[in-house]
């Protein structure tokens, strides 16, 4: 029988790029929950070809339209972030792909976790948010977590079959974004429109920002030391702009393992979904040929500040983390609304960790309030 998944954030990239994926081995897997968060209409789409037994939409004022489509079909269909989260205890499937933007994949995470479900985690901020109180529940759960994103992907890859006390560092590649070559002075000028026009990847507009900041890196270094159990110290990025060598690892004998591949999401979310079998893909294969020359330098701080924020966190610890995440959220919103300027993003989150309190040793609830507080805040700070 094919293995039932749940799709958090099915209409996102991530989330259509697994239906891809389901479409092309459905002998293998079956779309039993999607979730989204907005795009009712590509939700019934989706619903209407792959006949799940749920269909959820985040936006209880697009459940009218969600149900009216889909209930003459008997799939059945619900409303709200609760419904999300309490889909996770469902008895009728095994694997969660958590592809939920931001925030909002903490809680249903944590309920599937809870619920001894596999994980299938491209919603970074999960580990961002929570990391430590995420990495003690898994301790206690039969659940497990394969990384989606391509650079915790390529690590996960390269540690498989490794001794984890030979691993002497992670390097996580970083594209660079679209201002990689820009002065300083240009970037503090750039446009939303700008912004977005990623050089490699094409995703979601959050996640695109968050490049061209480069906090997403700052992100990573953050997930790679919950995920894998490594200390900050030994976790650095590298800017490698032809995306081809998605990460590596450095043993302690000085080799240096990578996994490298075509810019496509397709083959971590295969190998996630497979639990590290590998799966025949149709896409074309990478050819070293094509590319004469991979490069990698050093990233620089003082054009992108953001990437320093990991740092911060991680040494800071507590809620630290969160308070960056939620503040980030908000201001990356009100750049693409024309309210802030692009460095006034950074700005945005320094100034929040000055304003909101530091809990040393957070509760779940400490971080749903930390969150909450400061969007509260950072609401207040971009009509400024």
């Amino acid at each position: 029988m094919p293995k039932n998944i749940a799709i958090l954030g099915s209409t996102g990239s991530i989330g259509t790029q697994t239906l891809d994926v389901i479409s092309q081995f459905p002998e293998r897997f079956h779309a039993r929950i999607l979730a989204a968060g907005n795009n009712v209409d590509l939700l019934i789409a989706q619903a209407i070809k792959h006949k799940p037994a749920l269909a959820i939409i985040a936006n209880k004022d697009k459940y009218h339209r969600l149900h009216e489509a889909l209930a003459p079909l008997g799939i059945e269909t619900a409303a709200g972030e609760e419904a999300m989260a309490d889909a996770m205890e469902r008895e009728d499937f095994a694997t969660v792909v958590t592809a939920t933007v931001g925030y909002s994949g903490l809680l249903p995470t944590i309920r599937a976790i809870r619920a001894g479900k596999q994980i299938a985690l491209a919603n970074k901020e999960t580990l961002v948010v929570a990391g430590e109180l995420v990495s003690r529940l898994l301790a206690e759960s039969d659940s497990t977590v394969i990384p989606v994103d391509s650079e915790h992907s390529a690590i996960y890859q390269c540690l498989n079959g490794e001794d984890s006390s030979t691993v002497n560092k992670l390097i996580i590649t970083a594209s660079g974004g679209p201002f990689r070559t820009w002065k300083s002075e240009e970037i503090k000028k750039v446009t939303a429109a700008q912004a977005l026009r990623h050089p490699r990847w094409n995703m979601g507009a959050k996640i695109t920002i968050d490049s061209a900041t480069m906090l997403n890196k700052a992100f990573e270094i953050i997930e790679a030391r919950w995920l894998f159990d490594v200390a900050p110290e030994r976790i650095e990025a590298v800017v490698h702009p032809q995306s081809i060598v998605h990460s590596m690892v450095e043993f302690i004998d000085g080799a240096v393992k990578a996994q490298l591949g075509i810019p496509d999401m397709h083959l971590p979310i295969r190998y996630a979904l497979g639990e590290t079998s590998r799966l025949a893909s149709a896409e074309r294969p990478l050819s070293l040929t094509d590319y004469s020359t991979l490069t990698f330098e050093k990233p620089n701080p003082e054009k992108f500040p953001c990437l320093t924020l990991a740092n911060r966190a991680l040494t800071e610890g507590g809620n630290t983390a969160c308070i960056i995440n939620a503040a980030n959220e908000v201001a990356v919103k009100a750049f693409l609304n024309g309210k802030i300027s692009f460095p006034a993003i950074f700005d945005t989150i320094t100034e929040a960790l000055v304003n909101i309190p530091h809990i040393a040793t957070p509760t779940l609830d400490d971080y749903v309030a930390s969150h909450h507080a400061t969007i509260a805040w950072a609401d207040e700070h971009v009509k400024c």
